[in-house]
């Protein structure tokens, strides 16, 4: 069996880039939901990958690096590729029915699901102290998501399968993260994702989830959304070189005092006092696992 080369870690770094992932990221899904209303999700979650293709293909060229992976290498990025699309579309979907800051609470399960699939399947250490951090994080995220499943109904196995399909992707991502360069990966992908999206709407009827709308002055939302979450992605990514999975799963965390502060400025709603609470302790949790990593370093 092929086995693929790792880098030596370099944890702090790793958790750095995913910070900037957190930032990113959120932003790119709040111009998502703002996109939602106006355009179908084949639309919307094409134009993500074409930016991600149109951006990074020609910064491969220009800066020299290289195509090269091996056979096992181009398998795993296929996979990934299917994972990223069918995250991207049901997060997209389900910001059509619930709010912002709701969908990536009730997704951010994906943390605790990578931080046992890491150890479990991967053979990453998984300290207590890190387990704990983990497990207070999530009653962080418990605290700010505030769940009424009976409210949201169905559309809740929305970004229950985000969680589950980005917890693959990100251990999919670092077990090839050691071979693969990381902007040379994300270009494969975004034009393996187009090319697969086109044969899905060329076998489908242009209708519904899978029409395409004219953009005019919407343009540079759509733009802006691809370009944040190509840069997103791309931390990520990049992240996953230098850090195990069990190790950034804390950090995933803050997403949500930034998605919060997003939907606050982008749609005028705020957090209660028990949720400002949550976002306490999901900030501590993440900075508590930082420090952890600079002693063992």
């Amino acid at each position: 069996m092929t086995t693929l080369a790792r880098p030596l870690d370099r944890p702090v770094f790793g958790m750095v880039l995913m910070l900037g992932f957190c930032v990113a990221a959120p932003l790119s899904d709040a111009l998502s939901k703002l996109a939602a209303g106006d355009f179908p999700v084949l639309q919307i979650v094409a134009i993500r990958f074409a930016v991600q293709a149109a951006t990074l293909v020609p910064l491969v060229q220009l800066t020299g690096r290289s195509w090269r992976m091996s056979r096992l290498g181009w398998q795993l990025t296929v996979a990934r590729t299917i994972l990223q699309i069918a995250g991207i579309w049901m997060m997209v979907t389900g910001l059509t029915y619930l709010p912002l800051a709701d969908a990536i609470a009730i997704a951010f399960v994906m943390p605790f699901i990578v931080l046992l699939a890491g150890h479990f399947l991967l053979g990453e250490v998984v300290g207590p102290r890190r387990m704990i951090a983990c497990a207070a994080g999530f009653c962080g995220t418990l605290m700010v998501m505030q769940p009424s499943f009976a409210a949201v109904g169905w559309a809740v196995l929305y970004p229950l399968g985000v969680a589950f399909i980005f917890a693959a992707f990100m251990l999919v991502t670092r077990r090839i993260a050691g071979e693969a360069d990381p902007i040379a990966m994300q270009g494969a992908s975004g034009v393996m994702a187009l090319l697969a999206l086109a044969v899905a709407y060329g076998a489908t009827p242009n209708e519904g989830a899978m029409a395409w709308a004219p953009m005019g002055a919407d343009i540079g939302l759509l733009l802006a959304m691809g370009l944040l979450g190509t840069c997103g992605h791309l931390l990520m990514t990049w992240s996953l070189r230098y850090a195990p999975a069990s190790t950034l799963a804390p950090m995933q965390y803050l997403e949500i005092p930034v998605a919060t502060t997003y939907c606050f400025f982008l749609f005028a709603d705020w957090p209660n006092g028990l949720a400002l609470a949550g976002i306490g302790v999901t900030v501590a949790t993440g900075l508590y696992i930082l420090w952890r990593e600079r002693v063992a370093q």
